[in-house]
């Protein structure tokens, strides 16, 4: 059903923040759409040719891509060509006003167009600073670029991921760092804000994706090494096992995580091998179990092979062991649990019609999000956010005739 209500004003939790998102690609936008969603009033600047991502696939002849569509909602487009002095001079009377910028520029490159921290918090000493890079700067990597590709091979992923499949290094089929850090780069910025409302004054935030994503590797693997001198080797095997996968059943493939004892106990017995749980050491307890595990998940695919789906759902009590369906991405969008929240929702884009959106995945009894700007056309915004920060018509005008800036409906700036 396509959602046609009138939206009304934000009440989300940030709402009265304003960003400067300097970001493309996947990592930072994917951070400012955060911000947005939450009632933040986004800025979108970019270059002339906007961001590259807006032309990746259907619709992106219109710059409307599905990629950009899916980091870019609730956001306000300008165009500003930072390398004419009339353009970094607009920019630089934006960020007067702003609480956050965002940015993935490299440092060096933001300090050679007069935009590092020292100079923007000389304009505005509340602007919270957050720059998004591939390694810490403190570090002999620090002018390197960085992609989701490479950090998932410098960390390590890329290797665990071959080795737990007995296979060649592989990266995962989703921009798993891009995201992963946009997301603690969403919470770097609400903390950097929370602490400006203590002090009054803002700061520079660094966010080094090598450094956000070892946790994430090493949290589970670092495994034996945790000590010194190591008292086991690395990886958690459970994790490393090659049969830790969807397991096949008679018409389909399922989730089934057998763990704990009283799981053990309630599986071997509806398969008819509950006396394994005291005859065979390999059961006795989670260490065990762990040690021995590539024969335990053996044993459980070798079973759920002989029943459907549903009999097996039928028969482990729910609540008890947890056996869940493994969705595709075609079946995902008909789950009777999304349907039911409402999660995924069909709205009318003004340039390109129907589309499909997630909900903001939090729920709020009191600053509840209502926010809902469409994903914008390059520079749709640009009149309007200058206009805001005192611009007149005619020196907006002025600006898009030196190419110092470009809007979407050059109309616009008649207003």
């Amino acid at each position: 059903m396509t959602d046609t209500t009138p939206q009304p004003a934000s009440t989300g939790p940030l709402h009265g923040v304003r960003v400067l998102d300097l970001t493309t690609v996947f990592m930072g936008p994917s951070c400012t759409q955060l911000l947005g969603d939450l009632g933040a009033d986004v800025i979108k600047v970019e270059a002339p040719g906007g961001d590259s991502i807006r032309t990746i696939g259907p619709c992106g002849e219109l710059g409307l891509g599905p990629l950009f569509m899916g980091l870019n909602r609730n956001k306000r487009s300008i165009v500003l060509d930072l390398k004419k002095p009339e353009g970094l001079a607009a920019l630089k009377r934006l960020a007067q006003d702003a609480d956050v910028l965002a940015t993935n520029v490299r440092p060096a490159g933001m300090r050679r167009l007069g935009l590092a921290f020292e100079q923007l918090s000389s304009l505005n000493p509340r602007l919270v600073y957050a720059s998004m890079v591939g390694f810490s700067q403190r570090g002999p990597y620090a002018p390197k670029a960085a992609f989701d590709d490479m950090i998932q091979a410098a960390t390590g992923l890329s290797a665990v991921v071959g080795q737990s499949a007995n296979d060649e290094p592989r990266y995962l089929p989703i921009t798993i760092a891009d995201r992963s850090v946009g997301l603690y780069a969403f919470g770097v910025i609400s903390a950097a804000l929370y602490a400006r409302e203590r002090t009054g004054v803002g700061q520079s935030v660094e966010i080094p994706m090598f450094e956000t994503m070892i946790p994430y590797v090493l949290g589970d693997h670092l495994y034996g090494h945790t000590f010194d001198p190591p008292k086991a080797g690395f990886s958690y095997p459970r994790l490393m096992s090659p049969d830790r996968r969807p397991y096949k059943t008679k018409d389909g493939y399922v989730c089934c995580v057998i763990y704990t004892d009283k799981q053990w106990d309630i599986f071997l017995n509806a398969v008819g091998k509950g006396e394994l749980r005291q005859t065979d050491p390999r059961f006795a307890s989670l260490r065990s179990r762990t040690q021995a595990i590539n024969e335990l998940y053996k044993l459980v695919a070798d079973e759920l092979v002989h029943r459907t789906t549903a009999e097996w759902r039928a028969l482990l009590p729910e609540n008890e062991i947890v056996i869940f369906p493994m969705h595709t991405l075609d079946s995902l969008l008909e789950d009777e649990h999304l349907k039911a929240t409402g999660f995924f929702r069909r709205s009318e884009h003004p340039s390109v019609g129907t589309i499909v959106e997630t909900a903001v995945p939090s729920e709020w009894s009191g600053t509840r999000p209502t926010q809902h700007k469409p994903v914008p056309r390059l520079g749709e915004h640009t009149a309007e956010v200058l206009r805001e920060a005192g611009y007149a018509d005619a020196d907006i005008e002025a600006l898009i005739d030196q190419g110092a800036a470009h809007a979407a409906n050059p109309k616009e700036t008649k207003k």
